[in-house]
């Protein structure tokens, strides 16, 4: 299987993938930020194409921001104006670009997890 950079989130206040969730993907080199590509999830909670394709897969130091806020303002009313959490960043690395790394999130507007999945 060829190497690749996914994400699936889940929503666990409601028991479901997070659908339409926006994200961003940036590659970090010290202080210096690029924004590498930003997309939105789909009904299954994952994005329609990776956030790295094999070719695109570098080793280096990366972030995905999902925006958890504005998630969870379009899903409930319920919820305070300001956002416990709001963007919510992850960072890692890739130190082989030639495997397949996947970061799913696991959120609530008040919590959330994460880990290297396969």
């Amino acid at each position: 299987m060829p190497a690749k950079l996914s994400t699936h989130v889940l929503d666990t206040a409601h028991g479901c993938p997070a659908s339409g969730m926006k994200i961003e993907l940036w590659s970090l080199d010290g202080e210096d930020r690029t924004l590498v590509t930003s997309a939105k999830t789909n009904t299954d909670g994952r994005t329609d194409q990776p956030l790295l394709s094999a070719e695109e897969m570098q080793p280096g130091q990366y972030e995905i921001i999902f925006f958890v806020g504005d998630y969870f303002a379009t899903k409930t009313t319920a919820l305070p104006k300001i956002h416990f959490l709001d963007k919510v960043p992850v960072r890692f690395g890739i130190a082989d670009a030639g495997a397949s790394y996947h970061v799913p999130l696991l959120c609530s507007p008040w919590s959330y997890s994460t880990y290297r999945g396969s």
